[in-house]
């Protein structure tokens, strides 16, 4: 069986003529080849230079097919999306001829013509992924336009969470981000941990205020300077256009900040196996983000939003923190709590790990695509 995803993936050509991609969709996509015997991966090409965090494919029977690299803050950058509208509808009707199966991953900014477009006139088995907040209260306009077409798809749609009143053909999915191998490297790590010593801290995500970032460094710069002693590192992962002034507001207290900037995978993973805590006090539009899966893995006990289908996963003092309301002081709160929690209830947390991240392995999410939406896809395309 061959696949065809659709999804606005940034890649990249590097200086040797390999095609990279945003890392963490790379390696679903790699995985994927245990389910179908080809994929053609249509998504888009961006100018520049590629991050640490991109991958290769790992396979020739996996063929990236670019369309143009649109969608962006500004009027032009949005109206991009409509100008290249034909053309990239045309790319895509030419990968669906060779395929049996399409999935199109949501929300995205051609999601509003493609949507449709594979709604009405594709007959062929597919199916959507939607990785955003399934239950967003005041979605951006584009994004909502395109919750609102899934909500009325007889087609399968994969979704972050479980919800009330939730329609049959509307399945809660986790996104893989863990290889069992991953899976036996973590157990080792947690085992190996404690919160005897000093402990760290870190976040992994976007470096903008949305997803926390200066709500991180306030909360530390209120904290006193017996707080403080139990404090070794705050690791911040990732990039952005403010990644400047995070930096500045940073050096205005004694805390040991380091900014990792975005680092391959592996990196990552290292940097949760020294770390203790992982915060994420997000506002943003999230659906579960697979950081909190990871971190958990390696050990870190989660303070993060009570946001979306995060709370799905982690309860509060069940296996970590919810921040809630999302503010400087409750996250300044919780870490003050953490920093002085017991060994007992830290071992009580992490307990619970095994069970959980087990739900967000490739081998798993590949055994629900066969049994829950290839083994029962309907070519009906709307109800």
């Amino acid at each position: 069986m061959k696949l065809a995803i659709i999804s606005h993936t940034e890649h990249y050509n590097t200086t040797d003529g390999t095609i990279v991609g945003w890392g963490p969709t790379v390696m679903e996509i790699n995985h994927l080849l245990e389910v179908f015997e080809e994929i053609y991966h249509v998504a888009m090409l961006h100018q520049g230079e590629a991050p640490p965090s991109a991958l290769p494919y790992q396979s020739g029977r996996i063929h990236f097919v670019p369309i143009p690299a649109v969608g962006g803050p500004s009027f032009s950058d949005k109206l991009s999306i409509l100008w290249y509208a034909p053309k990239i509808v045309s790319i895509i009707s030419i990968a669906l001829k060779k395929v049996d199966v399409f999935q199109f991953r949501a929300p995205t900014g051609i999601g509003v013509y493609v949507i449709p477009y594979l709604t009405f006139f594709v007959k062929k088995k597919g199916w959507y992924k939607y990785a955003g907040n399934w239950n967003q209260k005041q979605a951006p306009p584009g994004y909502a336009l395109q919750r609102w077409l899934l909500k009325h798809q007889a087609r399968k749609v994969t979704i972050n969470g479980f919800w009330e009143h939730q329609p049959a053909n509307h399945l809660s999915f986790e996104n893989p981000c863990l290889s069992e191998a991953d899976i036996r490297l973590g157990e080792q790590v947690r085992l190996r941990k404690d919160f005897i010593g000093k402990l760290s801290f870190c976040f992994v995500g976007r470096l903008e205020r949305e997803k926390g970032v200066e709500r991180i460094i306030r909360a530390f710069l209120g904290l006193n300077k017996k707080d403080l002693d139990r404090v070794e590192t705050v690791h911040l992962v990732g990039a952005g256009k403010a990644l400047e002034n995070f930096k500045t507001l940073a050096q205005a207290g004694e805390i040991d900040f380091k900014f990792h900037g975005t680092l391959a995978r592996k990196d990552v993973f290292k940097v949760y196996t020294e770390s203790h805590v992982f915060l994420l006090p997000t506002t943003a539009s999230e659906g579960f983000p697979k950081v909190i899966a990871e971190a958990l893995n390696f050990g870190c006990v989660p303070i993060v939003s009570r946001l979306s289908a995060i709370d799905h996963y982690i309860g509060d003092e069940k296996n970590g923190y919810l921040i809630d309301p999302v503010t400087d002081d409750v996250l300044g709160n919780l870490i003050k709590k953490l920093l002085y929690l017991s060994e007992v209830k830290r071992r009580a947390f992490l307990d619970q790990a095994p069970e959980l991240v087990k739900q967000f392995t490739f081998e798993h999410y590949n055994q629900r695509i066969v049994n829950d939406i290839l083994n029962t896809t309907s070519t009906d395309t709307t109800t």
